[in-house]
């Protein structure tokens, strides 16, 4: 059975020695962020701080900071299985191509035993407050010079007004006063795309901010699953089964019935403020720019809730271990429209969205920048700055074998693509505009005649077979 909630995790994470719990009284301005970027950049446990000063709500941070923890959370060792199962899902009847793939995405929310089931209550309808508020969470300061208190770890929950498909998005949220704050969804971003069509309309867009919940759920909502897919299918599809909802009591939403607790509201497109800045996880500061706000209308939450966070900053944080499980888990829907390659990779310190390394089983003259150009045309791909291409034999994950594929494959006149005005990350400081930059492609391929390679391809050196088996019939014996 899949974990069903928060506390139930931390059940697990106890079992497996992956969580410690502080009883000592910690402040949420600035000293629980310390604490937790020092454990996080140690590798170190889940924390729970118990004693919060002036909140009766304790605090979870740094619960996926680990590839283990993950494991434990999702129930699976090979995180490959999920985007697997997405393929397999979409060979139903067949589909002959492409297109007919991407169209039986929605199909999948049909599915019974992954679809999402609404209840009448659950644990997140236990209390519901007269007067909500965001003064009684413990919402925290992360970086000297923050702008304030920031949630982080708030899956937003809103759902496309014409489709109803719904969404969940992590996007931060800066506290303004009792009940505003600000949304910063990014303009890539879906939860930014129900927004921009409502205010089109002249209208305000419900939204539902989710502290907590299980843990597939929490892995959905950061996610960038394909467009069509609805978020709470694809909690589904990661548990094998379908997630339990309950409705929202002042906004249209369903919300996981297993949550800790749900901010119900509205976002304005009339209310506009300049947000920030925060510390970010590039390792900067990002400057002041104009957000809508939310307005908060109603809480619902358990009798003992815990408040669930995490913190960014200057790879490598929490972050890049869920970076890695969305590497690994979207590989086979790479795979399936991409069939010629072999192995992915996005290096924690890349912050995402800075770098990508595709290793491919080249056939063609060109290949490796038809994967570039195919690639960057996939969902939030399109935001990846640079691309590096290489052969099947070399390990992507090795930025070691990485590098030298670079240095003696790649001639930087021959194999260097750049791409001017493209879409990039609203947070990457380099880019000349904000949302508008360039790309940058290596093809680190070894090269054909075909490609202009006149020369007599080198040799690779290797080892004899022979002289392998002989010293591996030997090895015991040299006392190495």
């Amino acid at each position: 059975m899949p974990i069903e909630d928060l506390n139930e995790f931390i059940q697990k994470l106890e079992q497996a020695g992956e969580i410690k719990r502080v009883k000592t009284q910690v402040d949420t301005n600035l000293e629980i962020s310390e604490i937790l970027s020092r454990v996080m950049y140690s590798n170190g446990p889940a924390v729970l701080f118990e004693s919060v000063k002036g909140y009766n709500m304790p605090v979870l941070g740094n619960a996926f900071g680990s590839v283990k923890r993950l494991q434990i959370g999702l129930e699976m060792q090979d995180f490959t299985e999920i985007g697997q199962r997405i393929v397999d899902m979409t060979k139903m009847d067949i589909p002959t191509g492409i297109f007919d793939k991407l169209r039986k995405l929605p199909e999948l929310s049909k599915i019974t035993d992954i679809a999402p089931k609404l209840q009448k209550s659950g644990p997140v309808t236990e209390v519901v407050e007269d007067k909500p508020s965001f003064d009684g969470i413990p919402i925290l300061k992360t970086w000297p010079k923050d702008a304030g208190r920031f949630i982080t770890f708030g899956l937003v929950a809103t759902k496309h007004p014409e489709t109803e498909i719904r969404n969940l998005g992590v996007y931060r949220m800066q506290i303004i006063d009792s009940t505003h704050a600000f949304m910063h969804w990014q303009k890539h971003k879906r939860g930014a795309h129900h927004y921009d069509i409502k205010r089109e309309s002249g209208s305000r867009i419900e939204a539902a901010i989710v502290i907590g919940s299980d843990p597939a759920t929490v892995f959905s909502a950061v996610a960038p699953v394909p467009e069509g897919l609805d978020k709470y299918v694809f909690a589904g599809i990661t548990r094998k089964t379908g997630i339990k909802t309950v409705k929202c009591k002042t906004v249209d939403l369903e919300v996981p019935a297993s949550a800790e607790m749900v901010l119900e509201g509205y976002v304005d497109p009339t209310d506009v403020r300049m947000e920030g800045p925060f510390g970010d996880h590039t390792g900067y500061y990002t400057p002041q720019e104009p957000y809508p706000v939310f307005t908060l209308t109603g809480i619902m939450r358990r009798q003992k809730p815990i408040y669930l966070t995490t913190i960014v900053g200057k790879p490598i944080l929490e972050d890049a271990h869920i970076g890695k499980v969305i590497e690994r888990s979207f590989l086979p829907l790479i795979r399936m429209f991409h069939p010629e390659v072999v192995d992915f990779s996005m290096p924690g310190s890349g912050w995402f969205q800075g770098m990508a390394i595709i290793s491919i089983k080249k056939r063609y003259p060109g290949q490796a920048k038809k994967v570039m150009m195919g690639l960057w045309g996939m969902g939030q791909l399109a935001l990846t700055k640079m691309f590096v291409v290489v052969d099947e034999d070399v390990n992507v994950h090795d930025l070691n074998d990485v590098i030298w594929a670079i240095t003696t494959r790649a001639d930087a006149a021959r194999d260097t693509v750049i791409i001017n005005n493209t879409p990039t990350d609203t947070l990457d400081p380099a880019s000349p505009h904000v949302n508008l930059g360039s790309k940058l492609g290596i093809d680190a391929t070894q090269k054909t005649k075909e490609e202009g390679f006149e020369r007599e391809i080198q040799e690779l050196v290797k080892s004899d077979e022979v002289t392998k088996k002989l010293v591996d019939s030997k090895w015991s014996s040299y006392g190495l």
